[in-house]
């Protein structure tokens, strides 16, 4: 790690890895902690229930698809519906810029009210700071969540195995570059919008084949390369994708090469990605929809990569992110 505190060290990748694991699982290691997962297991007398927690500082606060107040619902929803649990109860912290204007407020929370109305869960505690003017660029939102553990499956990169076949629930890539859009920075005319929705029906329906699922995620900060890095480093195995099968819109696939981004590298806010037994690829994909698509499979290797075979019959390695390439995202 560097002395200070840097954008890259917030974004997914490796700077933000070696933080977390440098810093804040060497100051607070416990068992629940260790995994490092989107949310913690927790047991309380018999019942199994996942706990997570998220932040959102995304710049702007509205872009096309959203806003902060759904992007946080849906977010903190998501990472609990991927550890393979129902999602119950929210909790949302609102830290507000002194200025900031009541109906912008009002809107956001009406937002993040009819997302938790669509996921199913209540916003059912919270609380309020308000920050000098110039503190806190608007608004951040802090929101923790509970969910009640499927007892049909117990997910981890451990349960991972060669043949096993990796997939997405939607193309990729859409909520990184419309809030990047957003920005106006970039005097691009593309309609793209952010993807951000709640996934805990599809988890659900995933979670039906029982032992066969073996893994899922939402590959936000990072997105899927980063997100499928921490897969293979818990794993003891590769991934290797399949460049072409990995479902990109042409819009947000000629933004990203407008921009020298890897689609692979952008967050995603309302996908999913899972890992399955072989022999339960075809009801997954059937579960997950048209739009999701098989992208890889699992192999053994003594030096676990996410590889990616390309249209041109090679190979590149995929790595784990570097820097912040889209800072303030989620």
């Amino acid at each position: 790690m560097s002395d200070v505190i840097t954008l890259a060290d917030g974004a997914g990748g490796k700077a933000s890895r070696r933080l977390v694991e440098g810093l804040f699982l060497a100051e607070l290691r416990n068992p629940m902690l260790e995994p490092l997962s989107d949310a913690a297991l927790v047991s309380a007398n018999g019942t199994r229930l996942a706990l997570t927690t998220d932040a959102y500082v995304v710049r702007p606060l509205v872009f096309p698809g959203g806003d902060i107040g759904e992007l946080a619902v849906n977010g903190t929803v998501n990472d609990l519906a991927v550890s393979g649990s129902t999602p119950i109860a929210l909790t949302a912290g609102f830290v507000i810029e002194e200025g900031f204007p009541v109906d912008e407020l009002r809107a956001i929370t009406h937002s993040a009210a009819r997302a938790a109305k669509a996921a199913g869960v209540a916003i059912a505690a919270g609380d309020t700071k308000v920050v000098e003017r110039g503190a806190a660029d608007g608004l951040y939102i802090t929101t923790a969540g509970i969910g009640l553990l499927d007892p049909r499956v117990d997910l981890s990169p451990a349960r991972v195995r060669p043949g096993d076949r990796v997939l997405v629930s939607g193309s990729i890539a859409e909520h990184g570059i419309a809030v990047m859009l957003a920005r106006g920075d970039l005097h691009l005319e593309l309609d793209v919008v952010s993807d951000t929705a709640p996934v805990n029906r599809l988890t659900a329906a995933l979670c039906a084949l029982g032992p066969s699922l073996r893994w899922m995620r939402d590959p936000t900060r990072g997105g899927l390369a980063t997100t499928l890095n921490e897969l293979v480093a818990g794993a003891g195995a590769s991934v290797v994708l399949e460049e072409q099968a990995i479902p990109v819109r042409e819009d947000v696939r000629a933004a990203c090469e407008l921009l020298g981004i890897d689609p692979l590298y952008v967050a995603n806010e309302g996908k999913l990605v899972a890992v399955v037994a072989p022999d339960a690829a075809d009801a997954a994909l059937a579960a997950l929809g048209a739009a999701a698509a098989i992208i890889g499979e699992v192999r053994a290797d003594d030096l676990p990569l996410v590889l990616a075979q390309t249209p041109f019959g090679g190979s590149r390695i995929v790595d784990m992110l570097v820097g912040d390439p889209l800072p303030r995202i989620c």
